[in-house]
Parts: C-alpha cells; structure tokens; sequence
C-alpha cells in the first residue's frame, strides 16, 4: 500500500555529506550558516533545518515569514535577509534573529523597538558592492554610519554582501573588483569603530572557488551546494570530480494508469502530440500544479523501472502523459522519478532545465510545497 502517491525523498546522508565538504574548504573559525529560503530551495524548510540544525551555526532565511516557521522547531541563531516591512519589525525581534538593514530609517526603527523592549536588536548592514540590488552603496556608507553611530539601542554586529558574477569561474575580474569594494566597506565601518563585525561575502561558489578571504569572511552561507547542486554548469565542469556533492532530493510518483492508445490518436490538450502508431501511455498524477514545469511538454523525462519515458503531450495541471511502449510490464503504481535515481539512470535539476532554459535553482524552488518531504 502507497504511503504517498508522490512525494519528495531527502536523503540526510548526503545532506551531511555536503556539509562536510564545505566545511572542509573554508578556514576552522569560519562561521557556517545553511542558506534554507524558498522552502530550503525546495526541499522543505523545516525538514532539512531539522537535519542540519546540529552542524551549521546560523540559519539564513528571507522573510518573517519563513522566521515564524522556523522558530516552531528551532531556536538557532537565524539571519534575515530580505526585506521584513515595517510593522513586522517588532514581531522579527522578539522572534530572535539578525536583520539586514541597508537604510537609516529602519535603523531608527529598529532603535525604538530596542529602547521599548529592552533589548538590542541584532543588525547585519548590507553593502552593495557592484551587484546593483538591496544594500548600502559605498559612497554613501560614511554618511549612514555617522548617523548609526547615534542610535544607541541596536546592536550592528555583521556587515555582508553578495557576489553577483562568481558563477562563471572564467572570468574573476569583477569578482575582484566586488571584493575591493567590501574590503573597503569593512574599513569603513572600522574607522567608525564597528571592530571585529561579522564579514561574510561568499556563498557555496565563493567557498569552492576557494574566494574567502579571512578578513571578510567570518561567516560562509551556503545555499544551492547543500543540497547536492552545482551553482553554474561552469563550476560542476571544474569540481565535480574533485567534491562529489550528493543529491539530497529525489521526486517520486507513481503510475496511475496504463493503456494503448490507437495510430492517429490525440494525447492531451491542443492536440500537440498526434501518435503515429498504436502507442502504450502511463499517465503520471504530477503536473504544473506541483511544480512539473508547462514548458516540459512534449519534451520531459522521467524514469520507469529504469528507463527514460518521453513526455507526450501537454503538461496539465494536476497530471502528464509519458511513453511507455518500450519499457515492459509497466503497471499502475510503478514508481515514477521525476527528479533523482533510479536503477543506474539520473535526472537532475540541471538537466530539466536544459530543456527549457533556465536554471536548477528555479526547477527545485517550483516543487509545489504541498507535496510531503520524507526522509528516507
């Protein structure tokens, strides 16, 4: 009997696994934070912040949002750092965690909250250093701290920015040109007498291009390399047989029915696949609804007893259509994977979006949170 008809696999030893390999590259005193946003890129926030919690230092998540989550199974020191509105500062606070700010007004914000709690809350600044998204430019980071200097009921112990081209390892000269501007940042707030901060800079490409630089990286946050993915095909091509990151997800289902269908006959909406001969079909009960991109019509893959099964037809919403005419014996509720192993055939996030132009990061984040995580 089926437990779930489809669901996500997450394998905790090759979660550790890759956590063990980034804790390898950087220095012993680095501080790790587990990147667990977009529901820990699609594998379940709480599931995998249950997993890891005992060997990382810091959770990093996006919104209060995903805070309140996480505060109900853990009360590890958690950074966020996307925008949290107004009105949701107070909350924020008296959940505990670190908060990005990158404007004076929020500071002062922040400043009464303290005055009124008795508490300081924690602030990380974050530095645009020629990425052109949320932070503090440089030239204006002087100014900011004067002011931060007058606000006595905020803790600022963290500053941190964010590389924006180190997935092409080819080219590093903007990459320099980022790590310039925060040593210069992090020499700033040093003159304004903000010592020993928090620095942190890199993420799983900076860890395993090995740009981590001690005096701006205190801290590493690793996201996508977690979970068993590469950052760019750039950076698997040069690693991948040196690290040997693991999967940590695989995406099961199952068949759902089998039948032949005639020459001359119509799979799905639109009439986008006509067959041309008496075809065997499985219909799998996945479909955009869970993630299983639109875009993947009549050009997926999945896997059934070992073999790769061409999608036929429109992906619909709750359901999709595969040949199966050349895998025998094939019944209802076979396993089907739409993302990982089975037998000695694999098919990763990268290759999925190969397909239809885009990258692993957004075919993990899409997997419908619905779909239960189990460990196994």
């Amino acid at each position: 009997m089926l437990r779930h008809l489809s669901y996500i696999g997450l394998s905790r030893k090759n979660l550790e696994h890759n956590i063990k390999i980034f804790r390898g590259l950087i220095p012993k005193k680095t501080k790790l934070a587990a990147v667990i946003k977009a529901n820990a890129y699609g594998h379940g926030q709480n599931e995998i912040a249950k997993m890891t919690e005992r060997f990382i230092d810091y959770f990093q998540v996006d919104d209060i949002d995903e805070l309140r989550l996480l505060r109900k199974v853990t009360r590890k020191p958690a950074l966020v750092l996307g925008y949290i509105a107004k009105d949701e500062l107070l909350e924020a606070v008296k959940l505990g965690c670190i908060i990005a700010i990158y404007d004076i007004e929020r500071l002062k914000i922040l400043n009464n909250i303290g005055k009124k709690q008795r508490q300081k809350p924690k602030i990380h600044l974050k530095i645009d250093a020629y990425f052109g998204r949320q932070g503090i430019l440089l030239g204006e980071l002087d100014k900011f701290l004067s002011e931060a200097k007058k606000l006595k009921n905020i803790r600022i112990e963290g500053i941190y920015s964010h590389y924006s081209h180190l997935k092409d390892s080819k080219d590093l000269s903007h990459t320099e040109k980022q790590i310039k501007a925060f040593s210069e940042a992090i020499s700033i707030a040093e003159s304004h007498g903000y010592k020993n901060l928090c620095r942190h800079i890199s993420a799983s490409s900076g860890a395993l291009l090995n740009k981590i630089s001690p005096s701006h990286a205190s801290m590493v946050r690793i996201g996508i390399g977690t979970y068993g993915l590469w950052p760019s095909l750039q950076i698997k091509r040069k690693f991948q047989k040196k690290f040997n990151l693991r999967p940590v997800m695989r995406w099961v289902s199952h068949v759902a029915q089998v039948k032949t269908v005639p020459k001359n006959y119509s799979v799905g909406y639109g009439l986008s696949f006509i067959t041309k001969k008496p075809t065997k079909i499985a219909v799998i009960p996945q479909g955009y609804g869970d993630g299983y991109d639109r875009k993947l019509s009549n050009k997926g893959e999945v896997l059934i007893r070992g073999k790769r099964c061409r999608v036929l037809g429109i992906i619909t919403m709750n359901m999709f259509v595969v040949d199966v005419s050349h895998v025998p014996n094939v019944r209802p509720e076979d396993e089907v994977v739409l993302i990982g192993e089975q037998k000695r055939e694999r098919i990763t996030p990268g290759d999925i979006g190969s397909k239809i132009d885009t990258v692993n990061y957004e075919i993990v984040t899409r997997i419908s949170p619905l779909l239960p995580r189990i460990e196994c």
